[in-house]
């Protein structure tokens, strides 16, 4: 198996100009945004009633993409008090996601890297279940354009947004 590339994220990294569908039916190009976002990547979301793909529960890091958006949507107030914006990103279709954003009532879109241009030109990184892939959980925070913080690896998906909210906060 070949080594992954390394993460290409890292402060002062210019993020290529990638437009993503969102849930909310806007169109995102982040490297276009002014100001700071912070983007919540994350592996994939169930739904109720419906198997996990397979292996999924043997994989280390592979829970907790619910909770994690939650707690993005619970602290949705302080980061946008902190002057950031929120996104929440992973390879699922649109269609697949704005079931999920309504489900979990989220203040904030969802963008579908279904095609993986973005994942592809960042060098995210993955992993495998089932025979497909998806991308690995980390958040990343970009400021007009450029990357100016990641948070990789996510230890913690239930309480991560109260480190990237508490991130936000130290800067101001």
């Amino acid at each position: 198996m070949e080594p992954a590339p390394p993460l290409r994220l890292k402060p002062g990294f210019s993020l290529p100009q990638v437009t993503l569908p969102a849930t909310d039916g806007s169109e995102i190009c982040l490297a276009a945004l002014p100001g700071r976002s912070a983007v919540a990547v994350y592996p994939w979301t169930g739904r109720p009633g419906l198997p996990n793909p397979p292996g999924w529960d043997d994989i280390p890091g592979a829970h907790g993409s619910t909770p994690e958006l939650e707690g993005f949507r619970a602290l949705f107030g302080r980061i946008s008090s902190a002057g950031t914006r929120v996104f929440g990103l992973s390879g699922q279709t649109t269609d697949y996601q704005r079931e999920m954003a309504r489900r979990l009532e989220l203040p904030f879109p969802i963008l579908s890297d279904a095609d993986g241009r973005l994942a592809e030109a960042l060098h995210l990184p993955t992993f495998k279940a089932g025979g497909d892939s998806y991308l690995k959980r980390l958040t990343f925070v970009v400021n007009n354009g450029r990357t100016e913080h990641v948070f990789h690896p996510v230890p913690n998906p239930e309480t991560h947004a109260a480190v990237v909210a508490d991130w936000l906060e130290d800067l101001n």
